[in-house]
């Protein structure tokens, strides 16, 4: 058997666990049903393939919130016009989570450059490789719904506006419960916290830098805006009454 058949048994074997993590994930947790349900009320009816399991090709990634969607601007019909249409071909084929740190900066230089039109379209993606088990998937799949939550809520543009991203990667990241001590034990972060309490709070400040980080038009400020955001986004428990580990 080739390596490249082994490859995509493994890479539909995946997807298949993924798949069903995921519906049991719609079928079973309440959270996330709450999550959705709001999202239908507030008039953000999530559309089929909303939720994806995908191959990221070995990157450090669970999952994400949102592709990011590229339309041209330049419209002149000039043959330097078509070096950002082909590029935008070629990044648009793609799903952010394998496309390269480069690939990702040249996206978001075209924009800058008024070449393209950059904006994200509303999708959840697991990577299929890296959920360990159908807990880990109901976690990735409340952070990403709280994303969810807050584009529908505010019309946030998180790609050019860095305080909101702040904001949302910090509720997504204390709502989820992926600070909670067992993850954070799993990781290997309580054996360097010199205290447990108040962890949770670091956690989610730790997390929200690393997400904040990896928008090229935040990179720089990423502390300064999630110090900025952290108090009173970390306080927004919407669309909970209370944090949902507060039963």
């Amino acid at each position: 058997m080739s390596t490249t058949t082994e490859n995509d048994m493994e890479n539909n074997k995946s997807r298949t666990t993924c798949d069903g993590y995921v519906q049991a994930g719609l079928t079973g947790n309440k959270t996330i049903q709450f999550l959705i349900q709001n999202l239908v009320q507030m008039g953000c009816t999530p559309p089929e393939g909303f939720i994806q399991c995908l191959d990221c090709e070995g990157k450090p990634v669970s999952g994400g919130f949102g592709m990011l969607q590229e339309d041209s601007l330049v419209t002149d019909g000039s043959k330097s016009s078509d070096i950002p249409n082909k590029q935008m071909s070629e990044a648009t084929k793609k799903p952010d989570c394998t496309k390269s740190t480069q690939e990702i900066l040249d996206q978001f230089q075209r924009d800058k450059d008024g070449k393209t039109k950059l904006s994200l379209r509303p999708e959840i993606y697991i990577c299929q490789e890296n959920v360990s088990g159908p807990k880990h998937a109901n976690t990735i799949l409340i952070h990403e719904l709280i994303h969810a939550i807050d584009m529908c809520r505010t019309k946030m543009d998180p790609l050019r506006n860095c305080m909101q991203l702040a904001c949302t990667e910090i509720r997504a990241e204390n709502l989820s419960g992926e600070c909670n001590m067992s993850w954070e034990f799993l990781r290997g972060k309580l054996n360097s916290s010199p205290s447990i309490f108040g962890h949770g709070k670091q956690c989610a400040i730790r997390r929200a830098i690393d997400s904040v980080k990896a928008n090229p038009n935040c990179t720089e400020r990423a502390e300064l805006y999630v110090d900025a955001a952290m108090e009173r986004c970390y306080a927004d428990t919407f669309p909970f009454e209370r944090h949902p580990s507060q039963k």
